[in-house]
């Protein structure tokens, strides 16, 4: 396919018993469905959640066709992958969420039957005052302490807690027990996988009772896939001055995954060498591509194809971009040549 444009996908809807009406009533999504809204999957080619291109010559093909048919101008030249590396979602974490965890890649494919595992990141949008998370284990936690706690539900007992801000980022490994929430709003990039265990004595669907012995077999499977060493950490992000009033703040990077936020004062092109999926987390912003131009409302995620080389965003914009990158030349050496100390940047990708 020849003229490739930017891809507009449907959004999958999650209804867990945690979520609220955030994404719509302070987002301003109103296309989604009313009731709950935990999550809205921006871009996911994960079976049974899978995004649909909605507009253009491609409408009606799924994700996972379009990366297949056209890898090469899709994810980028050389790119090959059985489904698109990566999910975006955005959470409204209204009540609190499960702890819960999801394995590592080496795990996954052991115990769960998958390819991957899921290592995720969030990015905070907003959070009451006093938000906290639960993430990683405190140290010298055991098997059977762990247990225990979990049974109990006492979950401070073992897990460590942390201050949630908007604005920071955490880079969260496969196999870290995790739970944010009540009253935060998160964007969140991920492997593109749905491999849960969770530890609560409550379905997340629907909050009806887990019976006792089942939630001890499931405490189990989560003890089976659990890593106790990573201890992440919330982070503000490294900034690049990009230009006069345009900005790109590298929130976290990995292997898998980065995740970039950009504001623009006036105009500006955004390089794109890979799939990425821009989340416009300000007001409605103009893309243009050559003489293409179309608008992108508050809230809205569109995929970008490597093969676009970039868009021109006229501002101001405040946006986010996903994408799988090159670690080096897209985020070592953009961070250095900033004037970032090699600490600084080996922290923020030392998750990988």
């Amino acid at each position: 396919m020849t003229g490739w444009l930017p891809l507009h996908l449907t959004t999958p809807v999650a209804s867990h018993v945690f979520g609220g009406r955030a994404i719509v009533e302070r987002l301003g999504r109103d296309d989604l469905p009313p009731g709950r809204v935990a999550e809205a999957w921006e871009a996911s080619d994960v079976d049974g959640m899978a995004s649909v291109v909605v507009a253009g010559p491609l409408t009606g093909r799924s994700l996972r066709d379009v990366v297949r048919t056209w890898p090469d101008e899709v994810l980028g030249p050389g790119r090959r992958d059985d489904v698109f590396p990566f999910l975006t979602k955005t959470i409204d974490a209204h009540r609190t969420l499960p702890v819960h965890l999801h394995a590592d890649d080496a795990t996954a494919q052991r115990l769960e039957g998958t390819p991957t595992g899921k290592t995720e990141a969030w990015h905070v949008l907003e959070a009451a005052p006093g938000a906290t998370a639960l993430c990683g284990t405190r140290p010298g936690v055991d098997v059977d302490e762990l247990r225990a706690a979990l049974l109990d539900g006492d979950h401070d007992a073992v897990l460590r807690r942390l201050p949630v801000r908007a604005g920071e980022t955490i880079y969260v490994p496969g196999g870290t027990l995790h739970s944010f929430g009540p009253d935060t709003l998160v964007h969140e990039i991920e492997q593109t996988s749905d491999v849960v265990q969770h530890a609560m004595p409550w379905h997340m669907e629907d909050g009806s009772p887990v019976p006792p012995a089942q939630q001890r077999a499931n405490i189990e499977a989560l003890l089976a896939q659990w890593d106790p060493e990573p201890r992440p950490e919330f982070r503000p992000g490294l900034a690049v001055d990009v230009d006069d009033g345009v900005s790109r703040v590298v929130l976290t990077a990995g292997p898998y995954f980065a995740l970039d936020r950009w504001r623009i004062a006036r105009r500006a092109t955004i390089g794109v060498t890979s799939a990425t999926v821009l989340t416009n987390v300000g007001a409605p912003v103009c893309l243009r591509v050559g003489d293409h131009a179309e608008s992108l409302g508050r809230g809205r995620s569109v995929l970008l194809p490597a093969a676009l080389g970039g868009v021109a965003v006229d501002g101001p914009a405040d946006l986010l971009a996903g994408h799988r990158p090159d670690l080096e030349h897209d985020v070592r050496e953009p961070l250095l040549a900033a004037g970032h100390g090699a600490g600084a940047v080996t922290r923020l990708v030392a998750a990988g």
